[in-house]
């Protein structure tokens, strides 16, 4: 059996394990192989590959904050995730530690449908890049803001639109991403109650990476009456990528779908 498991800090509310050990089992003889997926609190990012190693591991996803390590530890990184500098995606390849990026493209299927011009992305970490990369990307005007100017600064040579939470003026957005731990385990805001509140009178969409809770970014944005959305939709994509490449593209995009979204 082959075994699997998503690395994070905090982990113990990830529901990666439910979607991919259902898959797993539901697609055996397509896949050709048993597979197991399990969950792993990390709390040294510098321990990263290692660990991976030494749990005899075939595969990984990788949740906050380690995406940024993840690239860093990878033997090779490929597709967009060598632009944007952030893997969630480890897998073995030929002995070699092999980085890619699902969070990009699963994403962006979540809200094509919508044809949003401009979105803001509150938080500037892995999860942000690869937002900000693939809404670029995609022709969508994308700015972000963060508390602090040094996490912002790699942002700002790639050419987007950067500001400090204190600087920030809020402006008319279609879509607001709140790509920060904020809500996950307490009851903060990522933004001062007064800049979001002036921020959801003018969007369309509040979309919260965090899922299976309602976050007191998105009680905020139900009060204003937009359209709200948690990660739920973007980690059943992402996990739909990253199972084809744990899989080999040995079973259809469509069938893996189908296993995950039952599941969830």
């Amino acid at each position: 059996m082959k075994q699997f498991c998503v690395f994070g800090n905090p982990i113990e509310h990830s529901k990666s394990p439910l979607i991919h050990n259902f898959t797993f089992l539901t697609l055996a003889s397509e896949i050709g192989f048993s597979g197991f997926y399990g969950r792993h609190l990390l709390s040294d990012s510098k321990a990263l590959r290692q660990t991976f190693f030494d749990l005899g591991l075939y595969g990984a996803n990788v949740t906050v904050p380690f995406k940024e390590d993840a690239y860093y530890q990878s033997d090779m990184v490929r597709g967009i995730a060598k632009e944007i500098g952030s893997v969630n995606t480890l897998v073995l390849e030929d002995g070699q530690l092999v980085g890619y990026n699902t969070d990009a493209e699963g994403f962006y299927q979540t809200i094509v449908s919508y044809g949003f011009k401009n979105a803001l992305i509150i938080g500037a970490g892995g999860s942000a890049k690869a937002l900000a990369y693939i809404l670029r990307h995609k022709g969508i005007e994308t700015s972000l803001v963060n508390r602090s100017k040094k996490r912002l600064e790699s942002f700002i040579k790639e050419g987007f639109e950067c500001y400090e939470t204190d600087e920030f003026l809020p402006r008319a957005f279609d879509l607001i991403v709140n790509a920060t731990p904020a809500g996950l385990k307490d009851i903060f805001l990522p933004l001062p109650l007064e800049k979001l509140s002036h921020l959801f009178k003018f969007s369309k969409m509040a979309y919260d990476l965090i899922y299976g809770i309602s976050t007191p970014f998105l009680e905020l944005a139900k009060t204003s009456g937009i359209s709200c959305k948690d990660g739920k939709d973007m980690l059943i994509e992402q996990a739909v990528l990253a199972f084809e490449l744990f899989c080999a593209h040995r079973v259809p995009r469509q069938s893996i779908a189908k296993k995950m979204k039952f599941i969830l």
